[in-house]
Order: structure tokens, then C-alpha cells, then sequence
């Protein structure tokens, strides 16, 4: 749908194009301030949904400034509102940065909350039972206990994320938080010094809530996050990273079944037992066969030593070993249940655990029976947990129903959302069929300030030379630089294989190579800020939401083209969907996804004005298929470059000026 906006309110848009106008309150209130025609035109258009309580659904490139262009407009409007986003670290950067600073620009006593789902709060009770449980801790888990002890004196949020050298991957963190399972309510002997419900309570207060998609679509399922009390109060609703919002949300609305719960109920279990009801129960011999149980069904589902995969789910129901793990799961959460029953007036511990083992039985009996219809299953198997899910293709119906519910606006960005203009690939998923469409282009001069290689000749993705060729590539130019190159793989075994080539290639030269899982994803980044002869390889996680502005980055290889893996479940599930409706899978599917990952990829090499860089992309596919022209299309306007020669001889003209201290500031 085109871009044509009703006339019937004015006040608003007039407010925020004065607000964004060369000599307006931005430029008046901040020197750094540039007015930026995209940045104008998105802010009008948020502004006139706010107006109207419409919906929304806006691409922004790299550089157009979309959170100010949807945030200024959100503050003059005096709308009480929520902000969701995909990741923590944005979460974190409108709570802390954003928009306490426009708040300050604008002289607008405006109230601002966090929200985060409850597992990244500190659990006094929890807390309490760290020191107690039966299994003693390792050395370096007891240090963290302890610097958490420490911390929890003085926080007033309890967000963890405020401890200093705490990895997110710790085995401490459910220790000392809660999960809905575990959780007490208000039977919980913290529940008046409760950093969850502290946090709940002053998102009801607040003028705007920053939350996450995850807690959104939680809450939907399981009316646990305290959403269902806030989002009937808000008059509007902002996704920014909105292209992650379909997958965020079939994770939670259907039903799973994980080894790591079988895990963490065991080891609940056995505390409360010897602890509270120590000699009527066999607390230890229980906690064993949970542990038991869930070693089983890991092992039927991906086998001993698997990497992470997904699995279809007809490749293990019906299997001897799957069907026996799953009725293991079963009796033990029936026996578990027998003997809570005979001891949960002992206390609300012994409650909350009767309650979990009564919804283990009922999930390991959901899975052995067939699936509800309209959903797919799949299992998520790998060398340490294995996770049964059933879900809904898509979250359109369930996004449907809230955006009906009330008379609210709702707003939808990010810089990725499709490859054409009519941004299809979102709305059909999202179910926002009818909403306004918008996309802004990057302001950036890609034409003049990057370079595009496909090399060729190259071996084929499927050929076994391809990742040793994409590693000695990727050397080569980080060689031509001193580092500042990042790597980015589809898969994990590619990323071991051309992670581990690279460094046996650069070393001799200096350049350190620095590879995803050899350390938790922020200190990896910091190492790469800090050290400029430096090459980052990493897969999913680092192709999206990772900011490195300045000569930091200068080159960025993609090993090839970001297809979603063949055999994927809940993607085979998709394209029979969308051909008995008589579209065509890959061209509806396959290709936008494929042109959405590969955007957001190549989105890490221009992050400012100034940047310069050369992409390189491992795959002559581009260059060689039909669809090919679609995915170029879909990218920057980058300059091709004619080979590698060419390629380098850029990356030479880029020089190797001294690094800033730190990066530029970053324009609003």
C-alpha cells in the first residue's frame, strides 16, 4: 500500500516537523543534530498513526535514525505507550540512553520502566536457597555467588545484568532467578522485597514501558509477565526490530517439552525435599531419575555427541528409544507428583514443585499424543539438552487479535522487513495485511564508500574446498587491512572449520582471530574493539544487532548466501502452507528470507557516514542464478567490484590510519 496519510489531525505532525526542522528544537536542543529527509519523512508517518491509532509498518535502512524518527513523536504525542524490542542490548539502550535523553531535550517530565521477562531479575528466595542446596558448587561458582551476594545488598531493579562480570550463560543465574515453574507468587516468603513485582508495579506507573517480543508473546500464552495488565492500558505499541517478531513468536505460543526442565525440577526437587520434608520421600532417588529421564530423551533425539540441529518430528516419534524416553518423562513426574501430594501442606515450595510435576505429565503426554491441527512439531536436539516444541506456523492470527482488541496505534520497524516495497514478507506472516506501508532507503553514499566481490571463479557452497577457500579469502583481505574484518558463517561447523583455518593462517602475521563460543558474544566484541589487528568469525548471533562504526570494521565476508537450512521443520511446514494456497514456496519463502538474513549481514560493514568497507560474499549463486538479481537488489547499493585484485586494491586505497579512542558520535 502506498504512503497516502488522511489529513484529519495536524497537531501532532505539525509538532514533530518542527521538531526535526533544520533550525528546530533538535537542532536548537543538540549541536550533533543533521535533519535527514528519511529520518523526517518516518517521523511523520509514526506521527500520523499515533493520530489516527492506525498500524504502521515501516522499513528503515542503515543511517535513516528510526528510533528517534518513531521515539520523538511517541514523547510529544503524550500517549502512554509500550516500546518492544528483540534484544536485550537495544532494550537497554532506549531505557538508559534514548530516551531519558529526549526526555531531557524536550523538557518532558516523562516516566520511563524496564520490563524484562522474569529470569533476568535476582530471586531473593532463590537466592537464599543457592547456600543451601545439596549439590555442592565449583570454585568459580561460589565466586559468583558471592559477588552476586554482594551486589543484591545495594540494587534497587535486581536486573543481573547489572553485575559486573556476570556471562549471561552462567550456571548461577537459575540458581539465584526464577522461572514460571518455580516461582512462589505470593506465597513467596519475598514477595513484599520482590524485584519482579517491583518491576511490574512500575511499568504500570510509567508513561512509556520498554519490554522485549519475547515477554509480549509470553505472556499472550502463559499470563505470567504482567503484560495482560499493562497492554490494555497503552494507547500505543512500537516493535522496533520488528522482522524478528514472527520467530520470537511461535517460541511461545504452543507447548514444549525441554531436557533442561526435566533438569532444573530435579534439582529443585531433591533441595526442597531434604530441606523441607527430608525423610518422607526419596528425594535423592527421584532427582536421579529426573536426571535420568532427561539424559534419555536427549539422547533419543539427537544421539551421543550430535551438534545442535533440528529435527523433524517424524524422524524420532514413533522410534522405540523416543517413545520409551517420553513415558520415562511420565513416570517419573507421576511418582514425583505421588509423593509431593503426601507433603505440599509442608510448605509453598513443595506446592509450586507438586504443580510442576503435574505439567510435565502433562506436556509428555501431549507429545505422545498426535498434534493439534494447524501446528507443526519439531525437536532442537544437541550434546547437552534436547527441546520438544509444537507451535503455530505463524503469529498472524494471535497478532491479528490484539491489534483488533481496542482502538490503539501500532507501530512496526526495523531495517530489514522485506525485498520488495509492499514489505509482504512481514505482513503476511504478522497478519497486517491492510496495515500502511512505508520504507525509507539509507541515506548512505554506498555507491562511493564500499565495494561489493563476488568472487569468482569459487567452489560451490556444497564443494569441501568452499570453507577452506572462504577462509584463505577472508586472510587475504584481512591481511590487506591488519584485521578490522569480521567473518560471518550460516552454520556452526563452518564457523569451526574457517574460524580454526584463519588462525592458523594469521598468526604468524599478528592478527588475533577471535571465534563465536570461545567466550560469551560481548566480551568477544570488546577483545575486537580493543585490539585493531584483529578478525572476528562468528555465526546467527553476530549478523544482526552488532554496531562497530568507524575504521574498527572494514571488511565483512559472508562465507554464502543465508538460505534457511534444507530439512528445517517449521520452514518445510511453512512451504506446504503457502503452496496449497498456490504460491510458490521459494519465491514467497525462501528467496525473502534468504534477502532478509543477508541484508542484515551485510547492515555490520556501513554503520555511519564516514565508513568505508568492501562485502564479500563467498557465493557465485549471486551472480549466477535467476533469483540472484533479486538478492542484489535487496542489498545496499554497494559498487561491484570485478575481482579480487580490484577488491584488494581498495581495501589498500583504505589505508590503515590510527584507530580513535573511541567512535564518532552517533548522529540523531
Amino acid at each position: 500500500m502506498s504512503e497516502s496519510f488522511p489529513d484529519d489531525a495536524f497537531a501532532l505532525r505539525a509538532e514533530v516537523a518542527r521538531a526535526f526542522a533544520e533550525d528546530g528544537d533538535l537542532a536548537r536542543l543538540d549541536p550533533r543534530f543533521r535533519p535527514r529527509p528519511g529520518q523526517t519523512r518516518l517521523a511523520d508517518a509514526v506521527a500520523q498513526a499515533l493520530d489516527s491509532r492506525d498500524v504502521l509498518v515501516a522499513e528503515a535502512g542503515t543511517g535513516v535514525g528510526k528510533t528517534y524518527a518513531y521515539l520523538v513523536p511517541l514523547l510529544l504525542s503524550g500517549l502512554r505507550a509500550m516500546v518492544s524490542t528483540a534484544t536485550k542490548g537495544l532494550q537497554d539502550q532506549l531505557f538508559l540512553r534514548d530516551l531519558p535523553r529526549l526526555a531531557r531535550l524536550f523538557g518532558l517530565p516523562v516516566q520511563v520502566a524496564l520490563l524484562k521477562g522474569r529470569a533476568s531479575y535476582l530471586c531473593l528466595h532463590r537466592l537464599t536457597l543457592a547456600r543451601q542446596a545439596p549439590e555442592p558448587l565449583d570454585v568459580f561458582a561460589l565466586r559468583q555467588l558471592a559477588r552476586i551476594e554482594t551486589w543484591a545488598q545495594g540494587t534497587r531493579s535486581g536486573d543481573l545484568a547489572e553485575v559486573e562480570g556476570l556471562d549471561e550463560r552462567s550456571a548461577v543465574i537459575p540458581l539465584v532467578s526464577s522461572t514460571r515453574d518455580n516461582c512462589l507468587g505470593a506465597d513467596c516468603p519475598s514477595w513484599r522485597q520482590c524485584h519482579v513485582v517491583q518491576a511490574r508495579r512500575e511499568a504500570m506507573q510509567a508513561d512509556i514501558v520498554v519490554v522485549n517480543h519475547h515477554l509480549f508473546f509470553a505472556d499472550l500464552t502463559l499470563r505470567d509477565t504482567g503484560m495482560a495488565e499493562l497492554l490494555p492500558s497503552v494507547d500505543a505499541v512500537v516493535f522496533d526490530e520488528a522482522h524478528q517478531l514472527n520467530e520470537a513468536g511461535v517460541q511461545f505460543l504452543g507447548r514444549t517439552l525441554a531436557s533442561a526442565q526435566l533438569m532444573d525440577f530435579g534439582r529443585d526437587l531433591l533441595a526442597a525435599g531434604l530441606t523441607q520434608a527430608r525423610g518422607f520421600g526419596p528425594w535423592q532417588e527421584l532427582a536421579a531419575r529426573c536426571e535420568l529421564a532427561a539424559r534419555e530423551l536427549r539422547l533419543a533425539c539427537a544421539g551421543p555427541g550430535r551438534a545442535s540441529v533440528r529435527l523433524r518430528w517424524e524422524e524420532r516419534a514413533g522410534q522405540a528409544p523416543f517413545d520409551e524416553a517420553l513415558e520415562r518423562v511420565a513416570r517419573v513426574a507421576t511418582e514425583a507428583a505421588e509423593h509431593l501430594e503426601a507433603v505440599e501442606a509442608a510448605g509453598p515450595d513443595l506446592q509450586r514443585l507438586l504443580e510442576r510435576a503435574r505439567s510435565l505429565l502433562s506436556r509428555a503426554e501431549a507429545f505422545g499424543a498426535e498434534a493439534e491441527p494447524g501446528r507443526v512439531r519439531w525437536i532442537d536436539a544437541g550434546a547437552h539438552q534436547a527441546r520438544l516444541t509444537e507451535s503455530p506456523l505463524d503469529v498472524r492470527e494471535t497478532l491479528r487479535a490484539q491489534v483488533e482488541s481496542g482502538r490503539r496505534a501500532w507501530i512496526f520497524t526495523s531495517a530489514t522487513l522485506g525485498d520488495e516495497p509492499s514489505l509482504a514478507w512481514f505482513t503476511r506472516r504478522a497478519g497486517l495485511d491492510e496495515a500502511r506501508t512505508l520504507q525509507v532507503v539509507s541515506p548512505f553514499d554506498y555507491a562511493g564508500r564500499a565495494r561489493l566481490l563476488v568472487p569468482r571463479p569459487f567452489p560451490r557452497p556444497a564443494e569441501p574446498a568452499h570453507p577452506d577457500e572462504v577462509a584463505a579469502l577472508a586472510g587475504r583481505c584481512a591481511r590487506a587491512l591488519g584485521g578490522r574484518t569480521f567473518v560471518l558463517t550460516t552454520t556452526l561447523r563452518a564457523l569451526q572449520r574457517i574460524g580454526e583455518r584463519l588462525r592458523a593462517l594469521l598468526q604468524p602475521c599478528g592478527i588475533e582471530v577471535l571465534i563465536q563460543g570461545e567466550g560469551p558474544k560481548r566480551a568477544l566484541l570488546a577483545r575486537f574493539l580493543e585490539r585493531p589487528r584483529a578478525v572476528l568469525v562468528g555465526s546467527h548471533s553476530f549478523w544482526e544487532g552488532i554496531d562497530v562504526p568507524g575504521d574498527a570494521l572494514q571488511c565483512v565476508v559472508i562465507d554464502k548466501l543465508p538460505f534457511p537450512p534444507p530439512g528445517d521443520p517449521l520452514a518445510e511446514a511453512r512451504s506446504r502452507a503457502i503452496e496449497a494456497e498456490g504460491g510458490s514456496a521459494f519465491n514467497d519463502l525462501f528467496v525473502p528470507e534468504t534477502a532478509i538474513a543477508l541484508k542484515q549481514g551485510a547492515g555490520r560493514l556501513i554503520r555511519s557516514e564516514s565508513d568505508r568497507g568492501l562485502l564479500v560474499i563467498c557465493d557465485t549463486r549471486l551472480v549466477q542464478m535467476g533469483y540472484g538479481r533479486r538478492l542484489l537488489a535487496a542489498l545496499p547499493p554497494m559498487r561491484p567490484v570485478a575481482d579480487e585484485a580490484e577488491a584488494l586494491a581498495w581495501l589498500a586505497q583504505l589505508g590503515a590510519p590510527s584507530l580513535p579512542a573511541s567512535p564518532p558520535p552517533e548522529p540523531v
